[in-house]
């Protein structure tokens, strides 16, 4: 895949393993039904409109009751937003920063402001006509708990003998616990503050507005994945690892609230974001109060962002999904994954009455991506 989104998540498995694969191939009481669960007719799409063009990595989105979207222009460290008639003003810019992970909530905007080489992220807020404030230290966090420090990814069960014939120049570890990484990519403001989806802790934080940070969930380690021959060549792996079982990381790039009460997180698969090790990517719900974690449903390519509707129909954007593997929107109904609308690379998604807001076009060279709506119509009025 385009290496200008692995280079910011910085996984073992993405930066390595992934490029060998690639040239190898709310709080409020739970009502009784869970989101994706309910019976009523999907709605269909109608014809996508763009409405903003000429931007550049919009990689996160928010977009109020208003109309007003909010976008990242991630590796152009620029924070936009767009009314609607479409017209995209720069509200913040981050000068040798990487921007994300937007939300807004009662007239301020949040995000994140990202060193290219991970060594700082912090959460800023800033008001309309305002100057943007740092207000929480997402790496020194961090550094200080590594969430997922506990979890162990690479290889299942392997021998020792096997893996004292790992080569210390391998390309992917062999096994190892999550590393001090941490890349905010989306987050979600609420009255209990700002949850954040972090892609380089593989956890979902809670981020209070005065800044005290605290882990809700650590994503499990992805569903392992038997190692071929050519695959353990090309990583540089003894022939002994063959047949093997390799566990990726979960990777959160998106958060978003259910008509449950739970967290709705998409994952990408923590090794090739395409499809040559096979669907992997998922969708999880996390319980904001206890940190309980379930899969919702997987078979996804790329999923970097979602929505969900307040009947609990989960709209995927999957980067890098559809036969071509140019890109399409999904929606999930009762655990299953199902083709919704073919887009060029979408990466975010928001839900707006019945208005699908998508950017896509998200990882093309130079200013060229855009900001898609695409209206939602009943089944009953095509």
């Amino acid at each position: 895949m385009n290496t200008s989104l692995r280079r910011p998540l910085r996984k073992p498995g993405l930066a390595l393993l992934g490029a060998v694969a690639l040239a190898a191939s709310v709080l409020a009481v739970a009502p009784p039904a869970a989101a994706g669960n309910h019976h009523s007719p999907s709605p269909v799409p109608g014809t996508p409109v763009t409405v903003a063009e000429g931007l550049v990595s919009p990689l996160s989105l928010e977009v109020t009751k208003s109309g007003t979207a909010y976008l990242t222009q991630n590796f152009a460290g620029l924070v936009s937003s767009v009314n609607r008639s479409g017209t995209p003003s720069v509200i913040a810019a981050l000068d040798g920063f990487e921007s994300s992970a937007v939300s807004a909530r009662r007239g301020t905007v949040y995000f994140s402001q990202v060193a290219m080489d991970h060594s700082s992220a912090v959460m800023m807020s800033v008001k309309p006509g305002g100057t943007p404030t740092a207000f929480a230290d997402i790496q020194g966090y961090e550094a200080r708990v590594n969430p997922d420090g506990r979890v162990h990814y690479g290889f299942v069960g392997l021998p020792q003998s096997c893996l004292d014939q790992v080569s210390p120049d391998a390309q992917v570890p062999a096994v190892y616990t999550g590393i001090v990484d941490t890349h905010p990519y989306a987050s979600l403001a609420t009255r209990h503050g700002l949850y954040l989806a972090d892609a380089g802790a593989n956890a979902i934080f809670r981020v209070g507005y005065n800044g005290r940070v605290s882990t809700v969930a650590v994503l499990p380690a992805g569903d392992p994945v038997t190692v071929t021959a050519p695959l353990a060549q090309q990583a540089g792996f003894p022939a002994c690892v063959v047949g093997y079982k390799y566990r990726f990381e979960a990777v959160p790039t998106d958060v978003e609230y259910g008509p449950d009460g739970w967290l709705y997180v998409t994952t990408l698969p923590g090794g090739p974001e395409d499809a040559s090790l096979g669907a992997r990517g998922g969708v999880y719900k996390v319980n904001p109060f206890t940190g309980k974690v379930k899969k919702v449903a997987g078979g996804l390519v790329s999923a970097t962002g979602l929505a969900v509707s307040r009947s609990g129909t989960i709209y995927v954007a999957e980067l890098f999904g559809g036969s071509a593997g140019t890109g399409q929107v999904s929606v999930i109904r009762r655990g299953v994954a199902q083709p919704f609308l073919a887009l060029t690379q979408p990466a975010a998604i928001e839900l707006s009455g019945n208005r699908l807001y998508v950017t896509t076009n998200a990882l093309a060279e130079g200013p060229t991506a855009t900001l898609t709506v695409v209206p939602l119509k009943s089944r009953h009025h095509r």
